[in-house]
């Protein structure tokens, strides 16, 4: 029994050396920070997004209203839905 578990211990940890070192695997090389001599430089600030344009605008608030109506719309359904769900008894 303990040649079966030392077996297959060692072929856990072969196994991981191989997918660390194997060259399908690019990840492991990036996972580790870059150590330098030199200090990082700051990063520089981002710039600012551009302005919106009007018919920008105008499409972003026309495609707000859509959103709105269409959730109107689904909740009216599925309170219609819930009514017709309910026996003829309860509809009083």
């Amino acid at each position: 029994m303990n040649k079966i578990l030392a077996a297959l211990i060692a072929g856990f940890f072969s196994v991981g050396a191989f997918a660390a070192g194997h060259a399908g695997a690019p990840m492991a090389a990036a996972s580790k920070p870059a150590v330098s001599a030199t200090p990082a430089t700051p990063a520089t600030p981002a710039a600012k997004p551009a302005a919106m344009t009007k018919e920008e605008k105008a499409a972003a608030k026309a495609a707000k209203k859509e959103k709105a109506a269409m959730v109107k719309k689904e909740k009216a359904d599925a309170a219609a839905a819930k009514k017709m769900a309910k026996p003829a008894s309860a509809a009083k």
